[in-house]
């Protein structure tokens, strides 16, 4: 693979995918490589949503709403540094929530075979989402469309691989004239 061209500025991005995706894990080493701040969305669920995620019950649309707030918030706060944020982001009205405070937000959407990330899940003791849930997630994901800025990648694909070519999209959407941070 030819050596991934690196952006031109520091662009606002969303690792997003079903729990076991590898969101945190790519989401860092990109936010390393483009030298900016990097949030895992983990980090900003209320106590009650790990509480529940813990107990086996999905989230639903007003469990995840003050969450999404709180990752919109931390976009607007790094949209003129750059920054990258691994957050589900699994059904277009959450990305729009995303988008509509930070509308240069590129989305890398990290997709796999459901065994492989449920048995990725299993495999990650003292998390609080349980394998169990992997089901909900996929039947509530909704995959990007045509009119969202971003690109899936297939996670089967090493993480250094998946951090070139994030890279090289971004490039690309640049290139093609879409205005990054």
């Amino acid at each position: 693979m030819p050596e991934p061209k690196e952006p031109p500025a520091a662009p606002l991005v969303v690792v997003m995918g079903v729990s076991g995706s590898g969101k945190t894990t790519v989401g860092a080493a990109l936010a390393q490589r483009l030298r900016v701040p990097f949030a895992d969305a983990d980090d900003f669920h209320p106590a009650a949503n790990i509480a529940k995620m813990s107990a086996g019950i999905p989230l639903d649309d007003d469990d995840r709403a003050p969450w999404l707030r709180a990752i919109a918030d931390w976009l607007v706060e790094h949209s003129a540094t750059g920054g990258v944020a691994s957050c589900s982001a699994l059904k277009r009205s959450y990305r729009d929530v995303l988008t509509s405070a930070a509308p240069r937000a590129v989305y890398i959407h990290l997709h796999g075979d459901r065994d492989v990330l449920a048995a990725r899940v299993a495999g990650r003791p003292g998390h609080f989402m349980p394998a169990a849930l992997i089901d909900s997630q996929f039947a509530t994901l909704e995959v990007l469309q045509a009119d969202e800025l971003g690109a899936a990648l297939d996670v089967a694909k090493p993480v250094d691989t998946l951090v070139d070519e994030s890279l090289t999209i971004l490039s690309t959407l640049a290139t093609k004239g879409v205005t990054l941070p």
